[in-house]
């Protein structure tokens, strides 16, 4: 095996040390000043925050010091939410879909709280209908299909834009960080199965729009990340009878039971606390390989 001794002339060599010494002593003394990011001071906005995994969210996030704006419907529970998390938690009446909204719940983020650095995308929508019903002779509904598509994946970088523009406002650290955006992909994204055309579609297209974002946002020190969660005890779920959830739960390999809110919480702080992690999709569906 070559090395860089045998190639280069001992001078050259001496030189080609000291300026890979030099480099790595640079890069020890900036490493020791970068250290992780902390959730307690943070500001982050939460879509889909009254309930499921974004609730859980929105309540880790208060509880770990940060302040956090619930972005959901207005007739969702977000306003009740908001008043019961107290004086660092406030209520956004939005449709993800609208500009108009999404613009306002950025601004109360700023007038309320003073910056924004966290966006985390839980709205959405599915429906579960097959491309064509020949028993019926009825194709799937393109109304149904670009609804659940403007939701999730419209509504979803709607979002993502308009608080990239509060994020650039804020003072970057010594890394040069602005901001973190996380979005909320599905297990469905890469396991699409009977009657999830649109659903698996626009998940599908959330994975897809997560590293080119993240490299048109890399120079404004803006980190995009997606979770692909897999079956998860929420509130779709839980209205499902006992003896399917427990069906559901047993497909799962390890650990054997239905994901709870929270472990989607966690894994979005511990995100937002880690400055290297950017650009990535991550599955969180304890190994499960959804059937057809």
């Amino acid at each position: 095996m070559l090395t860089i001794a045998r190639l280069l002339p001992v001078k050259c060599f001496r030189l080609a040390s000291f300026a890979v010494n030099a480099n790595m002593s640079t890069l020890a003394s900036r490493a020791v000043r970068i250290q992780p990011k902390l959730l307690k001071g943070m500001v982050g906005l939460v879509t889909g925050g009254a309930s499921g995994l974004g609730r859980a969210t929105v309540e880790r996030l208060v509880q770990s010091g940060a302040s956090a704006v619930i972005l959901d419907l207005p007739s969702s529970e977000g306003r009740t939410l908001a008043a019961t998390l107290g004086d660092r938690c406030a209520f956004a009446p939005a449709d993800v879909t609208s500009e108009a909204d999404v613009q306002s719940a950025v601004n109360l983020a700023r007038d309320k709280f003073g910056k924004l650095d966290l966006a985390v995308n839980c709205a959405g929508i599915a429906v579960a209908v097959k491309t064509f019903n020949f028993k019926k002779d009825v194709p799937h509904s393109l109304e149904d299909f670009q609804r659940v598509i403007n939701v999730n994946i419209a509504g979803t970088f709607n979002v993502i834009r308009l608080a990239v523009g509060a994020m650039a406002k804020n003072e970057p650290d010594a890394d040069g960080h602005r901001g973190c955006i996380i979005n909320t992909a599905s297990v469905a994204a890469f396991d699409g199965q009977v009657g999830q055309a649109a659903y698996s579609a626009s998940k599908g297209g959330i994975v897809g729009m997560t590293l080119p974002v993240a490299r048109d946002l890399a120079p404004m020190g803006v980190r995009v990340i997606t979770i692909a969660p897999g079956l998860f005890s929420t509130p779709l779920l839980a209205g499902l009878p006992e003896k399917v959830r427990s069906f559901l739960a047993r497909q799962v390999p390890f650990p054997s039971r239905l994901g709870d809110p929270s472990e989607f919480a966690h894994l979005v702080t511990s995100l937002a606390e880690n400055p290297m992690i950017n650009g990535e999709v991550i599955r969180l569906d304890g190994a499960i390989r959804m059937q057809p």
